[in-house]
């Protein structure tokens, strides 16, 4: 069967996008032998989290010499800021104690791991980050837009960038990659958080975790947030949950036809979960919206 597809910026992409877990029994050669699986069922498009899934995907493209085999490349902002001269994740420490005081309980329990120590950052210094241009440019140099069109950039520091405000960084990122020829996509930990402090990037797609628990109830805040987002959002790994897997038809129904999301990452760790995920697809239509005047 034909996988459906979406329209993105001039672009038809299906609407499901693999991605290979990245631990577990899908990494190293059985990852690359599920790639290939999925690929003999229709995929042609793969999320690519790290360089060894880029290096898997790039050899089976290159074997198969399939030019409609795309990757989507994820790209921690982290790779773009400075202070000092230095890597910002050399202050990784201060920069997630900062931020645990600017933050809620629930935030800094959703978006930051644990640290001890106590030293923050100031207002003055943090005005002092900076893109770090030669870096980030180092970073797309291993990458080629023939084949991994698609870059995905923000990750956790997109999210940490935003709750300080300082979304010019990750600006900077995106013209850069457009520069490049790299379609961009923004991508955070939690939509309630990232989506509106994120909107006014210039992004192809907006790229979020959702989870049923947080959108399946009535009157949830998240998925109501969700609908109204008028741009186009991408689901990472909606079908986490094993009851999900043990349906997921209705996964994507919902998905697609009430929360309106244009594709989704769904993380198989098996050819009999692809499978799953190609028989969940066949009621699922095309989505080509409209042009705008």
């Amino acid at each position: 069967m034909s996988i459906p597809v979406v329209l993105l910026e001039n672009r038809k992409i299906p609407r499901v996008i693999l991605s290979i877990p990245t631990e577990g029994a899908s990494s190293g050669e059985e990852g690359s032998n599920l790639l290939r699986e999925a690929y003999v069922l229709g995929f042609t498009h793969f999320d690519l989290p790290t360089f060894q899934h880029l290096e898997a995907f790039r050899t089976w493209r290159a074997l198969s010499e399939d030019e409609n085999l795309a990757g989507w490349f994820r790209l921690d902002a982290k790779m773009g800021v400075s202070f000092l001269g230095r890597p910002l994740h050399s202050f990784e420490s201060k920069l997630i104690a900062t931020l645990g005081k600017g933050l809620s309980t629930e935030l800094s329990r959703r978006l930051l791991p644990t640290v001890s120590t106590a030293e923050v950052f100031s207002q003055k210094e943090i005005d002092r980050f900076a893109f770090d241009r030669s870096r980030f440019e180092g970073a797309l140099s291993a990458l080629r837009p023939e084949e991994t069109p698609f870059l995905i950039i923000g990750e956790r520091y997109g999210d940490w960038l935003l709750a300080l405000g300082r979304i010019d960084l990750l600006q900077k990122m995106i013209h850069v990659a457009r520069e490049r020829n790299f379609i961009p996509i923004f991508s955070g930990q939690w939509p309630a958080f990232s989506l509106p402090k994120a909107k006014p990037l210039d992004v192809a797609a907006y790229a979020v975790p959702i989870r049923q628990k947080e959108v399946a109830s009535q009157g949830s805040h998240t998925a109501e947030l969700i609908k109204r987002f008028d741009k186009p959002l991408i689901a990472l790994n909606p079908l986490r949950s094993r009851r999900i897997w043990n349906n997921p038809t209705l996964a994507f129904r919902f998905l697609f036809e009430e929360l309106k999301i244009y594709a989704a990452f769904p993380e198989p760790a098996s050819s009999e979960e692809v499978r799953k995920i190609l028989e969940g697809l066949a009621s699922i239509p095309s989505f080509i919206p409209p042009r705008r005047a």
